[in-house]
């Protein structure tokens, strides 16, 4: 039997992972089967082992491209310490906003992905990570930041800027603009850094 033009691979493959990541965030990885997310693109059960092998796979894919996706658009300039961290807590917070869905599950998730994966994806994150202790470090260097321990710092940090996506709304009380300059501030105090913003 011939396939239906709207299940082609270029329009069915996408929505397959569209429909996975809705219920993933949803119901949660345990609770979601195969068969709904085939039910939630209109299409077989059977119909979606052509396009992946398994529901783990399609986890593993989604918070394998968002952590690659997350490397990709963050682009480290060669500024000091302190317009380096400004930078990455903006782009950090933008990013992630744009993304609740992905950032839910590539948090919460973590423990249904198999060892093999979870070190690929621990591996990506470490790399990220990496990206902000090698600021704080510099910041240090330099004598802007006080901070005793910068991989203490930089996963207390991470996590409080990821934790904006768990409250923020469009159209709440502050705009995102307002939320990023509100967690600069925050993030100057962490590091140490006491003087007033310009």
């Amino acid at each position: 039997m011939a396939r239906k033009q709207g299940s082609q691979a270029a329009i069915t493959g996408p929505n397959i992972r569209d429909a996975a990541l809705r219920l993933f965030a949803r119901h949660g990885f345990a609770a979601v089967s195969m068969r709904q997310i085939a039910a939630e693109v209109g299409v077989q059960a059977g119909a979606l082992y052509l396009y992946t092998p398994d529901k783990q796979a399609l986890l593993f894919d989604l918070m394998r491209d968002h952590l690659e996706d997350l490397l990709a658009d963050w682009q480290p300039g060669t500024d000091a310490a302190e317009a380096a961290l400004e930078d990455f807590v903006r782009h950090h917070i933008r990013y992630h906003l744009d993304r609740p869905d992905l950032v839910f599950i590539a948090y919460m998730e973590l423990r249904n992905l198999t060892p093999e994966n979870f070190a690929v994806i621990e591996a990506l994150r470490r790399r990220y990570e990496d990206q902000l202790e090698a600021i704080l470090k510099r910041g240090v260097a330099e004598g802007v930041f006080d901070v005793p321990d910068t991989k203490l710092a930089t996963l207390a940090l991470i996590a409080m800027l990821t934790g904006v996506t768990t409250w923020y709304r469009e159209g709440g009380r502050l705009d995102r603009d307002a939320v990023e300059t509100a967690y600069w501030r925050m993030a100057r105090r962490a590091v140490g850094m006491t003087r007033d913003m310009k």
